[in-house]
């Protein structure tokens, strides 16, 4: 049986406002040079070093398990290649313009704030 998930929305509501404070103090202040500049080689330790970061400040408001799964989505949303894609391939948008840049972050805070509403989603249907 599925559970009533409007019964939920205060405590959806509570752990998405959680975990979006959670990710802009992960995503920006706790964020070196370091992790800013390597995190988009898998090849690099920073790269997970700061989606464990965010893995584990999760784990104050999801399950281990969706901590987890938000910290993976995490390390390959920073590889940058699903933002680039989308970029491209769906806004049409060259890397020339003018504020490519400013898009790229903001699709990447985008996708990143899609995947804690997933996880939202996902609590009421694993915890039953």
């Amino acid at each position: 049986m599925m559970p009533n998930i409007s019964n939920m929305f205060p405590i959806a509501t509570d752990a998405l406002a959680w975990a979006v404070v959670i990710h802009l103090v992960v995503d920006w202040p706790l964020q070196n040079e370091w992790m800013a500049c390597n995190k988009t080689n898998l090849r690099h330790p920073a790269a997970y070093a700061h989606s464990g970061l965010h893995a584990l400040g999760l784990m104050l408001v999801f399950p281990w398990y969706l901590a987890l799964g938000v910290g993976v989505t995490h390390l390959l949303i920073d590889t940058r290649r699903p933002v680039t894609w989308w970029i491209g391939t769906i806004k049409q948008m060259p890397r020339s313009a003018p504020f490519y840049r400013d898009v790229e972050i903001w699709m990447d805070q985008i996708f990143h704030g899609l995947m804690l509403v997933v996880a939202v989603i996902l609590i009421p249907l694993l915890l039953s």
